[in-house]
C-alpha cells in the first residue's frame, strides 16, 4: 500500500517494505534512465532538494528515506548498513523498477556499493558522492574523531544524543550539521533550512530515530575498521562508476577517495576544489552538469551492463 502527497518538490509517498519507507518522486521523462538518490548518515530526502530538480529533465528521479531517517519512522526494524541494503534492494525491485543508476552520498554511497555488488542486475550505473570508503592511515579531523568515538560506545552514544537534543534547538542542530559537512547555512535557500527544521519537529519516534542513527553509525564504522569484505564488493563492480569527492570534506578525507580512485582506475574520478561532504547541496548546478554529461557518455555501457 502506498500513500501519496504532493508538495512543491515532487510527490511525497510512503510504501510498505517490511515497514514504512518514505520517498519523493521528482518525476522525469518516461524513457529516461531512473536515478535513485540514497542519502547519508543523519540525512534524508531533503539532502537532494537542490540537486534533484536539475536532474528531472534528464532522468526519472526518486529519493528515499532509509528506515530511521527522514520520514521513515524506524519502528522495531534493524538499521545497520546491511539491513538498509536489504531495504534498498526491495525499493529498487518493487518501486523503482530495475536496473537503475544509484547516486549515493556518504553512507548512502557505501550502501549503493554493497547493493551493486550484491545484486548487480538491479544497477547499471553508480555515482558516489563523498562515499564512506576506507583509506590509508591518516589523522582524522579532531572533532569528527571525537564525535564518532562517542557514537561508537554503547550507552555513551545514546546519552550524548539525548543531551544534545535537550540543549540544542532544531535550528541550531541543522546549522551545526551543515557546517560539519562543509556547507555555509547562510548560502542555502531559506526554504532548505525551514524544511529541515520542520522535519526534525515532525518526527514521532525520536528515541527510535536515535537508536537507528547509532545502529547505522556503528555498523558503518565496523566496515571501515575491517574493510576486507567491503573492498571485495568494490572490486566486483562491473558497471560505470563516477566517484566525486570534495577536497575540503572533514568526514571522508580526500586521501581516502584518492586511494580508491588509484585502486579502481576504471572508475571516473572528479575532485571538487573547496567543496565539503555534500556537493549536492553546496554545488548542485556543477554536480548536476557533470552527472548529466556522465549519463550521456555512459549510456551504451550502462545499456550493456
Amino acid at each position: 500500500m502506498t500513500e501519496t502527497q504532493r508538495d512543491t518538490f515532487g510527490e511525497s509517498r510512503t510504501v510498505d517494505l517490511g515497514g514504512p519507507v518514505h520517498y519523493v518522486d521528482f518525476g522525469g521523462p518516461e524513457q529516461a534512465p531512473t536515478v535513485v538518490l540514497v542519502h547519508g548518515l543523519g540525512g534524508s530526502h531533503l539532502n537532494w532538494d537542490l540537486f534533484a530538480p536539475l536532474m528531472r529533465p534528464h532522468a526519472r528521479v526518486l529519493a528515499l528515506d532509509l528506515p530511521g531517517f527522514g520520514r521513515s519512522e524506524p519502528g522495531d526494524r534493524r538499521t545497520t548498513v546491511h539491513d538498509n541494503v536489504k531495504v534498498l534492494d526491495r525499493f529498487l525491485r518493487e518501486v523503482a523498477g530495475t536496473p537503475v543508476v544509484l547516486v549515493g552520498n556518504s553512507m548512502g554511497g557505501m550502501i549503493s556499493i554493497l547493493q551493486t555488488a550484491g545484486s548487480p542486475e538491479t544497477v547499471n550505473g553508480l555515482v558516489l558522492l563523498d562515499a564512506a570508503v576506507p583509506g590509508p592511515r591518516r589523522a582524522l579531523d579532531p572533532l569528527v574523531a571525537v564525535t564518532f568515538a562517542v557514537y561508537a560506545v554503547p550507552v555513551l552514544g545514546e546519552r550524548f544524543l539525548r543531551l544534545r537534543r535537550r540543549r540544542t534547538t532544531p535550528l541550531r542542530h541543522v546549522r551545526d550539521m551543515l557546517r560539519l559537512c562543509g556547507v555555509d547555512p547562510d548560502a542555502l535557500p531559506p526554504s532548505t533550512i525551514d524544511r529541515s527544521i520542520s522535519l526534525i519537529e515532525q518526527r514521532e519516534d525520536v528515541a527510535g530515530m536515535d537508536r537507528a542513527f547509532l545502529s547505522a553509525t556503528r555498523s558503518l564504522l565496523r566496515l571501515l575498521v575491517d574493510p576486507r569484505s567491503y573492498r571485495r564488493s568494490m572490486a566486483s563492480i562491473d558497471v560505470p562508476v563516477l566517484l566525486v569527492q570534495g577536497d575540503k570534506d572533514r568526514l571522508v578525507p580526500v586521501a581516502a577517495a584518492r586511494d580508491i580512485a588509484e585502486r579502481h582506475p576504471e572508475w571516473e574520478y572528479l575532485e571538487l576544489p573547496g567543496v565539503g561532504h555534500v556537493p549536492q547541496l553546496q554545488v548542485p548546478d556543477r554536480l548536476a552538469t557533470k552527472v548529466i554529461a556522465w549519463l550521456e557518455a555512459t549510456a551504451s555501457a550502462r545499456a550493456s551492463a
